[in-house]
């Protein structure tokens, strides 16, 4: 078989584990659809896909309750198969899913707290590395503060939200059965690390959700900390930053800037 008859008939036998109706998947796989037990096959693929969703975005399942999200991740799951085959990180798109999602309006927060979710599978998945020595920052005199840089670490991730306390709802939703509870209705960010074997997280103000955003785009400390005093005026930046480095956020420190070296 050639490769691009081996693709066709791949994308037929995907077709047919998607199709509701029996032949309506296309000739190339007729014989196979044919038999009985490609219908227990079909149903034992969608509900693996099912199980990793759940698995993959517990808040969102505990908030929503069992039978709700798997109705929807059904539905997610016959759009959209995995695209290789661990699903550790399956579910890439489901909170762009949910935010379109015509049941979930209800819970405008929905699709943020899968993103989220998502954010931690990301964060568990990523790469090994150990934490930056805040002793190697504090030996920084003042004046290196703009020409040296903070590495980020391969599992931080942050994500500020502006219209509900989302860290919150997450959080607690997650370590608990879906009950958030009372709440300070406010914008609220989020930083997710793993700096060892474990995802730690933590929220996060507009500050630090600045100064993380800054060092992502390669930007020297003292830029970072002014992007942090633009979005928060006033904020602390000494504990901003021992939050950070407790936190595990970043991996290393670097000379050079980014302002540099595109001059």
């Amino acid at each position: 078989m050639t490769a691009s008859a081996l693709s066709a008939y791949q994308d037929a036998f995907a077709r047919a584990l998607l199709a509701t109706e029996a032949g309506s998947a296309g000739s190339a796989v007729a014989d196979l659809t044919a038999q009985p037990g490609f219908a227990i096959y079909r149903n034992t693929v969608i509900k693996g896909c099912i199980d990793a969703l759940q698995a993959n975005y517990p808040a969102v399942a505990r908030l929503v309750g069992d039978e709700w999200f798997r109705a929807a991740a059904a539905m997610y799951a016959r759009a959209r198969l995995p695209s290789h085959p661990t699903l550790l990180d399956y579910g890439e798109g489901f909170a762009d899913f949910l935010a379109a999602f015509p049941p979930a309006a209800e819970l405008p927060y929905l699709a943020d707290v899968a993103r989220l979710d998502r954010l931690w599978s990301e964060a568990h998945i990523a790469a090994d590395a150990p934490p930056l020595d805040p002793a190697r920052l504090a030996a920084l005199a003042p004046r290196e503060m703009k020409c040296h840089r903070l590495r980020l670490h391969p599992a931080a991730r942050w994500r500020w939200f502006d219209e509900a306390p989302v860290h919150s709802i997450w959080s607690r939703s997650r370590e608990g059965d879906g009950t958030i509870g009372e709440l300070d209705w406010a914008g609220e960010g989020a930083l997710l690390t793993r700096p060892l074997a474990a995802v730690r997280h933590a929220p996060v103000g507009g500050a630090g959700v600045a100064f993380l955003d800054a060092c992502g785009r390669g930007d020297s400390i003292e830029s970072a900390a002014l992007a942090a005093l633009d979005a928060e005026p006033g904020a602390d930046l000494s504990a901003l930053v021992h939050q950070l480095l407790d936190a595990g956020a970043f991996s290393g420190l670097d000379s050079g800037s980014r302002e540099e070296t595109t001059r």
